[in-house]
C-alpha cells in the first residue's frame, strides 16, 4: 500500500487544479497574452507542483523509509537510497 493512500483524495484534487493551472498556460498562449502575465502563471503552477512534491516526499519519508529503517537490511538501504535520488531530482529542478 502506497504511503498517501489516506490523502490520496486531497492529493488527486490538488493535481487537478495544477491540471487547470496548465491548460489555463495553454489557453493564455493561444490567446497571445501578455509574456509576463504567462510568466507569472507558470511561476505559480511550478510552486503548486513544488509543494506538491515535497508533501508526497515527507509522505514517503514517515511512512515507506520509516517502515523500511525499522525492518533494516537491504529495503532500508534501497529506500534510503531512493529518498536520497528524489530529494536530489527535487533541488536540482
Amino acid at each position: 500500500m502506497a504511503s498517501y493512500s489516506a490523502e490520496k483524495d486531497a492529493y488527486l484534487k490538488r493535481l487537478r487544479r495544477i491540471e487547470g493551472q496548465i491548460r489555463g498556460l495553454q489557453r493564455m498562449v493561444e490567446e497571445d497574452k501578455y509574456c509576463i502575465d504567462i510568466l507569472t502563471q507558470v511561476s505559480a503552477a511550478t510552486k503548486a507542483l513544488q509543494s506538491f512534491s515535497l508533501e508526497l516526499l515527507e509522505e514517503h519519508l514517515a511512512g515507506c523509509v520509516v517502515d523500511a529503517a525499522r525492518t533494516g537490511g537491504r529495503e532500508a538501504e534501497v529506500k534510503v537510497r531512493e529518498a536520497s535520488d528524489a530529494i536530489a531530482r527535487l533541488v536540482k529542478s
